[in-house]
């Protein structure tokens, strides 16, 4: 006889629902380190059901954060789809701190890294892949200074966040003044040679890890 295919019982889906709506609001609220205890609470279920469901902080992020970086990327399609290249890439940008200041579990995802939460960080590095696109069309219209780079991209994200942080409770649209000293800066036609090259992609994620 062929195996029987097993269903999962409906109070286990049901509570399965309720730990991930829990943990998406509690993440955003207190960032990625809020207290699973806390998080099961909320659920309405016991610390033990959330381990069942879900063993380590990190298969929470992973179930959690792959929908919601592929947020940003549908914002970067946006982007390319501007005729204007500066106007893309900084409506880009905006669009995605807009995000990550309403978000601060999403401002983390994006900013620190989580090796064992593979989907999400395969989720951050698709995103990446696709804000190369972006840069690459503003630098071939003249409009985006030619050594600007990822690694530069992903720093100028990780200061962005921190200012978010930081500023959220007692100035919480202080990012977008500094964000727009930033972005006068990247002009082409503000350039002038930089002291030093950029970050390798290895030195930023070491640095983001640390």
């Amino acid at each position: 006889m062929p195996e029987r295919i097993r269903t999962p019982r409906r109070d286990a889906v049901a509570n399965r629902e309720k730990l991930l709506a829990a943990a998406t609001e509690l993440f955003a609220e207190r960032g990625l380190t809020a207290p699973l205890e806390e998080i099961a609470r909320r659920g309405g279920v016991s610390i033990g059901t959330l381990y069942n469901h879900f063993p380590t902080r990190e298969a929470l992020f992973d179930a959690i954060y792959p929908a919601k970086l592929a947020a940003m990327n549908a914002a970067g399609q946006e982007a390319l789809a501007d005729p204007d290249p500066w106007a893309g890439f900084r409506e880009f940008l905006r669009h995605s701190f807009e995000l990550q200041a309403v978000d601060r579990g999403l401002n983390e995802a994006m900013t620190l890294r989580y090796p064992a939460a593979a989907a999400m960080a395969e989720a951050c590095d698709r995103g990446y892949a696709g804000v190369a696109q972006i840069i690459d069309r503003a630098q071939r219209a003249g409009v985006l200074r030619s050594d600007f780079t990822l690694q530069d991209l992903a720093c100028l994200i990780w200061a962005t966040s921190r200012v978010i942080t930081a500023t959220v409770d007692i100035a919480p649209r202080a990012w977008r003044r500094y964000l727009d000293l930033q972005l006068d800066g990247l002009r082409a036609e503000a350039a002038h040679p930089l002291d030093g090259p950029s970050l390798t992609t290895e030195q930023v994620a070491t640095a983001m890890r640390a």
